[in-house]
C-alpha cells in the first residue's frame, strides 16, 4: 500500500506540472491567436497621420512614446519594439535607447519572418529583448516609410506580467498541486483498494486453502479453478496437494509393508531355523540312540528347512532390489519357444517324483520376442513353482506358447484347487499369504516378483480361476521388430 500511494502521490505531482505546463501553453497560443494584428493595426491606425521617421530619418519618439504608453496602459503585459531589418532595436520605452547594450543589441528576424509568412495562424514564440534567452509569444509586422523600412515587435507577456504571475504562480500551483493531488489520492486510493481487494480475493483462498492443508485437512482443494483469475496458480497447488498427499500414502504404505515385511519374514525364520536347531539339538543329545537311518532322516530334514531358508531369503533380496528399481531389464531378441523347452526339460522331473504330468504346448512359427531372457526365465520358474505346489498327485500342468495380435502369450495352467474370486486380487500383493485348502502361497513373494518383473517389460500377469477347476496365470511379450 506504501509504494501504490507513492506512486499516486508521483502522478498527481506529474499531472500537475504537466496541467501547468499545458495550460501555459494554452494560455500563450490563444494570446497569440486573439493579438495576431496587433501590430498592423497600429501601423495602420497610428502611421496614417503622423511619421514613424522625421525628414532625416530618426526615429520619431515622441510618436512612439504616445503609442507605447497608450497600449501599455491598456495592457501592462504588452512591451512594444521598433526594429531595423537587420533585427536592431531603434527604440523601446521599456529599454534606454542611449544605452551601448541596447543599440547593439539584436533580434533574431527568422521567427518574425515566418509570423508574418503564417499570418499568426501558427503557435511561433520569439526573443525577449529583455532575456535573449527566454521566448516568448509576439505579434509582429513588416512597415515601410519614407524610405525607412522595419519591423513593429510586440512581446505580448512581458517582463512585468511575468512578475505578477510568478508572484501568483507559487500559491496558485501550491494550491492546484494539493488539490489535484489529494483528489488523485482519494479516488484513485478507492479504486486501487477496491481493484486490490478483487484481485486478490482468489489469492486469500488460496492462502486460505493453503492454511487448511498445514492445519491437517489434507484432502481440502481449491474449486473450479478455470474460472479463477490465478488459474494457473490454482491448479498448481492442486496438483502440489495431490502429490504431497500421494507421496505421504506412499511412504504410509510402505511404513505399513515394511512392519508387516518384518512380522512375516520373522515368522517364516522362525519355522526352518526352529526345525534346524531342533533336530541339530536332537542330533547331539541322542546321537548314540538314534540308527543311521534316523540320523539320515534327520539329517535330511535339516537340509531341506535349509533349503527353504535359502530360497526365502534369495526371494526377499530378489523383491527388494526389484522393488528399489536396482534391476533394470537387458532385452535382446530371443526365442521364447526355445527358453520354454529348456524350462520345460528342467522341471519334468520334479513334476514326475510329485506323480505330476508336465506338458509343453507351442504354437507353430513362434516369432521372436524382445525381452530380458534371464528375467522372464525367472517368472516362469516362479509361475511353474506355484502350479506345482497347489496341483494335487496325478494332476496336470500345461506350459502353453502362442501368438495373441502382435504379441507372445505365455500360460501356465494347472489342475489345482482353484482360487475364490475374492482372494484373486491378492495373490500378486507383495507378502500375501492366500490360503487354499490346507496350503499357503509359501511366502507370497514369488507372484509378486512376476508381477514386478513383468512391469519392468510394460506387461502385466492375468489370472483365470474358478475353485475346483484350477488355474491359469498368462502374460505377454512384445514380438521383436527389426525397424
Amino acid at each position: 500500500m506504501a509504494s501504490f500511494l507513492l506512486i499516486l502521490l508521483i502522478a498527481g505531482v506529474c499531472y500537475t506540472l504537466s496541467s501547468i505546463y499545458f495550460s501555459n501553453k494554452y494560455f500563450y497560443e490563444t494570446t497569440q491567436k486573439l493579438h495576431a494584428n496587433l501590430a498592423n493595426q497600429l501601423i495602420e491606425e497610428k502611421f496614417g497621420n503622423q511619421k514613424p521617421f522625421d525628414s532625416i530619418g530618426a526615429v520619431n519618439k515622441a510618436l512612439f512614446g504616445d503609442i507605447m504608453h497608450d497600449m501599455m496602459a491598456v495592457n501592462r503585459a504588452i512591451e512594444v519594439y521598433l526594429l531595423d531589418t537587420e533585427g536592431h532595436i531603434l527604440y523601446s520605452v521599456v529599454l534606454d535607447p542611449d544605452a551601448p547594450e541596447t543599440r547593439e543589441q539584436k533580434v533574431d528576424l527568422n521567427p518574425i519572418r515566418d509570423f508574418i509568412a503564417s499570418p499568426g495562424s501558427n503557435y511561433i514564440l520569439g526573443e525577449d529583448p529583455k532575456d535573449p534567452s527566454a521566448k516568448k509569444v509576439f505579434s509582429a509586422a513588416y512597415f515601410e516609410e519614407n524610405g525607412s523600412k522595419g519591423y513593429i515587435y510586440i512581446i505580448l507577456a512581458g517582463q512585468e506580467f511575468l512578475t505578477t504571475r510568478s508572484a501568483l504562480a507559487a500559491s496558485y500551483f501550491l494550491k492546484l498541486g494539493l488539490w489535484s493531488s489529494l483528489v488523485t489520492l482519494i479516488f484513485a486510493g478507492f479504486l486501487g483498494i477496491l481493484s486490490v481487494w478483487y484481485l486478490t480475493k482468489n489469492l486469500r483462498k488460496i492462502v486460505y486453502a493453503a492454511q487448511r492443508f498445514r492445519e491437517g485437512d489434507l484432502r481440502y482443494r481449491i474449486e473450479n479453478t478455470k474460472d479463477r483469475d490465478l488459474s494457473k496458480v490454482s491448479e498448481t497447488f492442486n496438483e502440489m496437494a495431490d502429490t504431497i498427499l500421494t507421496n505421504m500414502e506412499k511412504l504410509q504404505s510402505v511404513e505399513n509393508f515394511r512392519k508387516e515385511l518384518i512380522a512375516n519374514i520373522s515368522h517364516d525364520l522362525r519355522t526352518p531355523l526352529s526345525i534346524v536347531q531342533g533336530y541339530i539339538e536332537t542330533l547331539q543329545i541322542k546321537k548314540d540312540q538314534l540308527s543311521d537311518n534316523e540320523q539320515q532322516a534327520y539329517i535330511q530334514i535339516i537340509k531341506k528347512s535349509n533349503e527353504r531358508l535359502t530360497g526365502l531369503v534369495a526371494q526377499l533380496f530378489e523383491y527388494s532390489k526389484l522393488e528399489a528399481n536396482q534391476i533394470q531389464p537387458e532385452k535382446e531378441p530371443f526365442l521364447l519357444s526355445e527358453l520354454a523347452n529348456d524350462i520345460h526339460s528342467k522341471y519334468r522331473l520334479v513334476a514326475e517324483e510329485k506323480g505330476i504330468t508336465l506338458q509343453l504346448q507351442i504354437q507353430d512359427k513362434i516369432p521372436l520376442v524382445f525381452a530380458d531372457i534371464s528375467l522372464v526365465e525367472r517368472a516362469l520358474q516362479n509361475l511353474l513353482d506355484n502350479a506345482l505346489k497347489f496341483t494335487p498327485h496325478g494332476g496336470l500342468i500345461a506350459l502353453q506358447i502362442s501368438v495373441l495380435d502382435d504379441k507372445v502369450q505365455v500360460a501356465v495352467k494347472d489342475s489345482g484347487p482353484g482360487i475364490p474370486h475374492n482372494k484373486q486380487s491378492l495373490i500378486f500383493e507383495r507378502y500375501k499369504q492366500v490360503k487354499i485348502g490346507q496350503e499357503k502361497t509359501g511366502t507370497g513373494l514369488g507372484l509378486a516378483i512376476v508381477k514386478k518383473i513383468l512391469e519392468l517389460h510394460g506387461s502385466s500377469i492375468r489370472v483365470f480361476s474358478n475353485p475346483n477347476e484350477g488355474s491359469t496365470f498368462s502374460f505377454c511379450l512384445s514380438v521383436y521388430s527389426s525397424n
